[in-house]
C-alpha cells in the first residue's frame, strides 16, 4: 500500500521523488518517465533511468555524469541548445547542433572559421555570438542578410561595402558615416542617397564625379545603372540622367539604359 501511495504521488508530481527516503528503482523510473528533469534528484541512476529521462526531456542530459556519446547525440538532436550542457563536444555533436541552428556556435569552444561560416550561413545573426569574426565570416553573414551588420561590433570595410551594396538601408546601421564614406557607398549603390545624414553635405559636382567614374567602366554593373536611372533621390531629371549616360557612359551603360526604355539622344 505504501509503495502504491508513493507511485501515485510521483505520477502527480515527479519531483516528490526528492522527498522519498530510499525510493525503489520503480519509483525512480516512474519519476523520470513522467518528467525527465526529476533525474536531478536521483542518486546513481541506472542507464535505463537516464535513457528514460532523455526520452522524456532532452535537457535532462545536464544531470547525467559523463554521459555516453549516443545519449549526448540524442539530446543534441532533440534540441540544438542542449549542446550547452556538453563539455568539449565531438564533431558529430557540433554538426548535429549547427544543422539545426547557427546559434549553436555560442556553445562551441574556439570554433574554427569553417564552423563560423557554417553558423552564419544557417542563421545570419549567429554572428553576434562570434568573438572577433573575420572579414570572410562577416561578409558571409551579410550575404544572407544585410541586417547582420548591426551585430558586428567592428565591421571590416569590405563587410560594410557588401552590406551597402546589398541594401542601401544598411547605411542606417552605421554610426555617423562621413562624406568620404557616403561617396564610396554611392559608387556601389546610388540608392544610398535616400539615407544621406543631414549633416553630410555632398555637392552635385561630387556626385557627378563619382557617376562619371562608375558609369564609364566597361564592366559597370547592370543593377547600378538601373538603380541610377530610377533613383528619385538624385537631383537629376530622367532626361538629365539619360543625357549623362549618353555623354559619359560606356557602351554597356548605354545599352542598359536603353533596356530601361529610355531614349538616348
Amino acid at each position: 500500500m505504501e509503495t502504491e501511495k508513493y507511485m501515485k504521488m510521483i505520477r502527480n508530481n515527479p519531483y516528490v521523488i526528492a522527498r522519498i527516503e530510499n525510493p525503489t528503482d520503480a519509483m525512480k523510473l516512474l519519476a523520470v518517465q513522467t518528467n525527465g528533469l526529476a533525474l536531478q534528484y536521483i542518486d546513481n541512476p541506472t542507464r535505463e533511468m537516464e535513457e528514460a529521462a532523455i526520452a522524456n526531456t532532452a535537457r535532462a542530459i545536464q544531470f547525467i555524469d559523463n554521459p555516453p556519446e549516443d545519449l549526448l547525440l540524442h539530446a543534441v538532436q532533440s534540441g540544438w541548445n542542449n549542446l550547452a550542457y556538453v563539455e568539449n563536444p565531438s564533431p558529430a555533436l557540433i554538426q548535429a547542433a549547427l544543422s539545426q541552428s547557427g546559434w549553436a556556435i555560442r556553445y562551441i569552444p574556439n570554433p574554427s572559421e569553417e564552423l563560423q561560416l557554417q553558423a552564419v550561413r544557417k542563421n545570419y545573426d549567429a554572428v553576434k555570438y562570434i568573438k572577433n569574426p573575420s572579414a570572410a565570416v562577416q561578409e558571409a553573414a551579410i550575404a544572407e542578410n544585410y541586417e547582420a551588420l548591426r551585430y558586428i561590433e567592428s565591421p571590416a570595410p569590405s563587410a560594410v561595402f557588401a552590406a551597402v551594396q546589398k541594401a542601401e538601408q544598411a547605411v542606417l546601421l552605421l554610426s555617423h558615416p562621413t562624406k568620404e564614406q557616403m561617396l564610396s557607398f554611392f559608387a556601389l549603390n546610388p540608392m544610398v542617397m535616400k539615407y544621406v545624414p543631414k549633416d553630410c553635405v555632398i555637392s552635385r559636382d561630387e556626385l557627378k564625379e563619382v557617376l562619371r567614374r562608375v558609369l564609364s567602366q566597361d564592366d559597370v554593373s547592370e543593377p547600378y545603372v538601373r538603380a541610377f536611372i530610377n533613383c528619385s533621390a538624385l537631383d537629376m531629371s530622367p532626361v538629365d540622367k539619360v543625357l549623362f549616360v549618353d555623354q559619359w557612359g560606356s557602351a554597356k551603360a548605354k545599352k542598359i539604359t536603353v533596356d530601361e526604355k529610355l531614349t538616348i539622344k
